[in-house]
């Protein structure tokens, strides 16, 4: 084999297949449709579950549970996994968790929880924290930081309420 011949008949881009136009083109005539029948009239759409008119799946198996699109995203981050990957003296913050392969997804918050010992005194900021993660990091001489979430969209919404009433409030004042 040479190394011209290597890609030889590999066609990553193959040309779409152009049907009905004429009896030459190998699908011309009917188009690849057939004779007579549901499908080959135009028009004819089936849903993607259509199962020749029996009761399709997706409907027979019973609906469980919900997914809440609004929910947050919690990444969860053991005080053991800190004992073992920061030495003592060390801020740990969410960057410095993705730095260490700690936080891989993504997340809308980071929450410390306690499972673990931990012996070093670390400044730890995180979104939250459990109780004992909490009592943990504090007995070891540590310094917990809660950084702030993400703001509601009503909590955002009210404020901007607010201030319109204020300003509403102001300008009929000086009038």
């Amino acid at each position: 084999m040479n190394i011209h011949e290597i890609h030889k008949g590999v066609h990553t881009n193959r040309p779409r297949k152009r049907i009905a136009r004429g009896p030459g083109s190998g699908s011309g005539k009917t188009a690849g449709r057939g004779h007579k029948g549901q499908r080959s009239n135009p028009g004819y759409a089936a849903l993607p579950i259509f199962e020749g008119g029996t009761m399709p799946l997706v409907r027979r198996i019973p609906k469980r549970g919900f997914t809440n699109v609004f929910a947050l995203r919690v990444a969860e981050v053991n005080i053991g996994d800190l004992e073992q990957l920061f030495q003592s003296g060390d801020a740990v913050t969410p960057e410095a968790l993705r730095g260490k392969r700690l936080l891989r997804t993504r997340y809308d918050v980071v929450k410390i929880l306690g499972d673990g010992q931990l012996t070093k005194k670390l400044t730890v900021s995180a979104h939250r924290f459990s109780n004992s993660a909490r009592a943990k990091i504090e007995q070891a001489g540590g310094q917990v930081v809660v950084l702030p979430g993400r703001t509601p969209v009503s909590v955002k919404k009210a404020a901007k309420k607010k201030a319109t009433q204020q300003k509403a409030a102001a300008e009929k004042a000086t009038k």
